[in-house]
């Protein structure tokens, strides 16, 4: 009789399963959370453990369609190419760099964005030098490896001797006696790990603040430790903030391995006496712009979802992740949504920003110009750490918009780019983050990017056809997804 029962039960659960599947694609239809996009229902049943929210189910079909575009895509890498291969490195002021802009500005028309314009920014015009070398003259002879600092000013024409002081960290600083010295600056970037970052954050300052802390204290010239844990006797270049009403002296990075020889040098008590020799030039401002191209909104055109990148890159190399990559990929996903006439109900706006490197003008330009229209920004995501293989994104200034967000990670699984984390977006957008915008990073493996950050390494041959492609899919489904849906992101 127990047996009986029990095939009976089981006989009628299977029936019940059999109903509610069928069900299931009209409730899902009908739900509140629907949206203009009509798609077919995804494989889920009442069975399963952890079944897709409505709102990424409403977007199954559409964002899988854009994930097969962009993983086919050869028109963005054609591109970066182009851009890397043929325009090269873009520092602000550079012929070079409006040269980019004004192809960029193109290359939008042809891709069918709505409204696209250069939108005039006033940026640096820093020019490195003919002359830039470093050489140990005591205990031994031995040329330095080096770059200048992005906005140093230059030595003498028969350059600047000093004996170097090694300094650690600025707490350090206030201890030694460096009047009329070098001061080297040999904060170590430790190793990436994906629980703790690059450790970039902590590094940077000795570069921008730097020189400026040592002049206050009499230093006649600044060595940098370059910013990165791994070297291949490449030094790296990067922005220098002098502080006002303190005297500029020159600074320049060394490679890794020329401040390890160094310390170990001064770890033996040697007096090491080093020659810097630079002529960089500062020119007045120089007209740069902001390019931007949109997909109008169908319904709500003057909410904006802004996908952002940085056109603009340092003078060495080729700005291939830094971000070149960035650009060709935002690039990408707005050709992508366009390719497969889809219409949001909000417009979707790219901007290329000028002069990120070494001013955010071209960000703060941005800000002022649409200062009155801020509360209508829905949502900004920006890339710049590279296309590597993308890992999910990066939120702030908004639980309700991570919560929505990890409500869509279905949608970006087989991209294996699901981790939503608290983090810096990005900045460029954080003029307008700072002002309540929901600001979302492109998060990727981050663990090579600064193997080659403003080096002479960051060339097209670093990036992979296929990571690459990888970023144009979250970006593209994710911009889309956000315009579209019926709850504005990050509203209850």
């Amino acid at each position: 009789m127990t047996e009986l029962l029990l095939k009976v039960f089981y006989a009628m659960n299977r029936l019940v399963r059999f109903i509610l599947c069928l069900a299931l694609p009209f409730c899902l239809t009908c739900s509140k959370q629907n949206t203009a996009v009509t798609t077919t229902p995804l494989a889920a049943t009442v069975e399963t453990e952890n079944p897709i929210s409505p709102l990424a189910h409403s977007y199954e079909k559409v964002a899988g369609q854009l994930e097969d575009l962009a993983l086919k895509d050869e028109t963005s890498w054609t591109r970066l190419e182009f851009l890397t291969d043929e325009i090269g490195h873009r520092l602000s002021g550079s012929k070079s760099l409006e040269r980019a802009i004004d192809w960029a500005e193109e290359e939008m028309k042809k891709a069918g964005l709505q409204n696209v314009r250069k939108e005039p920014v006033q940026v640096p015009h820093w020019q490195r030098g003919t002359v830039e070398n470093a050489k140990i003259m005591s205990p031994l002879s031995k040329n330095l490896t080096i770059l200048g600092i992005g906005g140093s000013v230059p030595t003498p024409k028969s350059g600047l001797r000093a004996e170097v002081v090694l300094i650690n960290n600025f707490k350090e600083l206030e201890t030694k006696n460096i009047k009329g010295k070098a001061v080297l600056f040999n904060h170590k970037m430790p190793t990436w790990t994906k629980e703790h970052g690059s450790g970039y954050g902590d590094a940077y300052i000795y570069r921008t603040q730097g020189a400026s802390k040592a002049a206050k204290l009499g230093a006649a010239f600044v060595l940098v430790r370059s910013l990165t844990a791994h070297s291949l006797n490449s030094p790296h270049t990067g922005s220098l903030g002098y502080a006002d009403n303190v005297k500029e002296i020159p600074a320049a990075a060394i490679s890794t391995e020329d401040a390890d020889h160094i310390e170990r040098l001064a770890a033996k008590g040697k007096a090491i006496k080093v020659l810097l020799n630079m002529n960089p030039k500062t020119f007045p401002d120089a007209t740069s712009y902001n390019v931007i191209g949109e997909i109008t909104g169908s319904e709500k055109p003057e909410e904006i979802v802004l996908l952002a990148a940085h056109i603009d890159s340092w003078d060495v190399g080729t700005g291939a992740h830094d971000d070149g990559g960035g650009c060709m990929a935002m690039l990408g996903a707005l050709e992508s949504i366009k390719r497969l006439n889809l219409k949001p109900r909000r417009t979707i706006r790219l901007v290329l920003f000028t002069n990120e490197e070494n001013g955010l003008r071209g960000a703060k330009q941005y800000s002022e110009n649409v200062k009155d229209q801020i509360k209508n920004h829905v949502m900004a995501i920006e890339s710049d750490t590279g296309v590597f293989a993308p890992v999910g994104v990066r939120v702030q200034n908004s639980e309700v918009g991570k919560a929505q967000l990890k409500e869509l990670t279905p949608l970006l699984a087989s991209l294996n780019a699901t981790e939503i984390t608290d983090g810096f977006s990005g900045a460029d957008i954080m003029p307008i983050v700072n002002q309540g915008v929901p600001g979302l990073g492109m998060a990727v493996h981050g663990e090579h990017y600064f193997d080659i950050h403003h080096t002479e390494a960051d060339t097209l041959d670093k990036v992979d056809k296929d990571e690459f492609r990888k970023n144009i899919a979250v970006a593209s489904i994710l911009a889309f997804v956000i315009a579209d849906m019926k709850p504005r992101f990050g509203k209850k």
